[in-house]
């Protein structure tokens, strides 16, 4: 018996972390939509699928519909904007933010397409905000099986301490979240996935690669980095080179940051300012610089071809560190695309032997 084709449409795609995971695990991945224009190159260069530039509370159903083919299983995916409950967001009121109904317009189109298949992945945070609990009552009210876990990247194979909450959902029957393994652990290093890069200094780049470039550090930063060591604090400084935060009080739990990351160990969570020393632990393990764009995209699971820009096209750090800051990370794309697949086997098997 011929398995049938699983056909997703990716909404707030992105650079296309989702939708090349799925693709790696077989779905089908027809079209990706985004407001973001800087996405369309990605997504149609590595998913070869079609890029709707769109904001998603002007996307309907009929559109929906218009994409899926009349055979087989559809899908819809997406990960909303996180930042109204990213935990690097420091004060200000979530839910004030125009960005968090948007969960709301995804449960819209689930509710008026009813796609045998959903998924959704965002940070953690969002598992406790009313707009989340929201968005599963109308899931399971529509005749959805639901079911969301906190997944952590490592067990998938990702070589960064990220934890995302998953979310799967299906009107064919129960459905769990994929767990990951203990044996994709020990696999999970910065030095698995960047190690053999070559080397650069701070503000050069690669000839072979545009992307494997580092951002310059001005002298003061260049003493720092050449002052830490992997794993360590800005406390392993003289004091000199401290920064006068660091000496109040309150300066005392913000250790991650100018640091630099350790080769055995994952890299911290890849954030859109990966790129700079400053915002976290994002100094190379043993090279005087930030860790490169390339090497950010690497750690985020992407594979090393993976192309972002055109070629002789302007690398941006701020753009470019966006579209990879907030990507899905393909391995946890890969897991769930696995796991639905299975899924359809198992419960139009079960059909087939009725």
């Amino acid at each position: 018996m011929t398995e049938p084709t699983i056909w997703a449409v990716d909404l707030f795609c992105g650079a296309g972390g989702l939708s090349y995971g799925l693709q790696q695990s077989g779905v089908t991945v027809l079209a990706g939509v985004d407001l973001d224009s800087s996405c369309k190159y990605p997504f149609e260069s590595n998913v070869d699928a079609a890029f709707i530039e769109s904001d998603v509370r002007n996307v309907s159903a009929e559109m929906l519909v218009q994409l899926w083919p009349d055979d087989g299983i559809r899908l819809l995916a997406g990960c909303a904007p996180c930042q109204p409950f990213s935990p690097y967001r420091r004060g200000g009121d979530a839910m004030s933010d125009e960005r968090w109904p948007l969960l709301d317009e995804f449960g819209r189109l689930v509710k008026t397409t009813l796609p045998e298949l959903v998924t959704m992945e965002n940070v953690p945070r969002l598992a406790n905000a009313t707009v989340f609990k929201r968005f599963v009552r109308t899931l399971k009210r529509a005749g959805y099986y639901v079911d969301a876990r906190i997944c952590y990247g490592p067990r998938f194979g990702l070589p960064q301490e990220r934890r995302r909450l998953v979310l799967l959902a299906s009107s064919m029957g129960p459905i769990e979240v994929p767990t990951g393994s203990e044996s994709m652990l020990k696999r999970a290093t910065v030095r698995r996935a960047i190690g053999k890069l070559p080397p650069l200094k701070a503000g050069a780049s690669d000839a072979t690669d545009t992307l494997h470039v580092s951002r310059a550090l001005v002298d003061l930063n260049l003493r720092r980095i050449r002052a830490s060591r992997p794993g360590g604090t800005w406390q392993d400084w003289p004091e000199e080179l401290r920064a006068p935060c660091h000496r109040r009080a309150s300066g005392a739990s913000f250790k991650n940051v100018y640091a630099r990351m350790e080769w055995d160990k994952p890299s911290p969570t890849i954030t859109t300012l990966a790129h700079n020393f400053g915002t976290g632990r994002f100094g190379h393990p043993d090279q005087d610089r930030p860790i490169s764009l390339r090497e950010a995209a690497l750690l985020q699971g992407f594979p090393k071809n993976y192309r972002f820009v055109r070629k002789g096209a302007p690398v941006h750090f701020t753009r470019l560190g966006r579209l990879i800051g907030n990507a899905v990370p393909p391995p946890l794309g890969a897991a769930i695309g696995t796991t639905l697949a299975e899924h359809v086997a198992h419960y139009r098997g079960e059909g087939a032997d009725a």
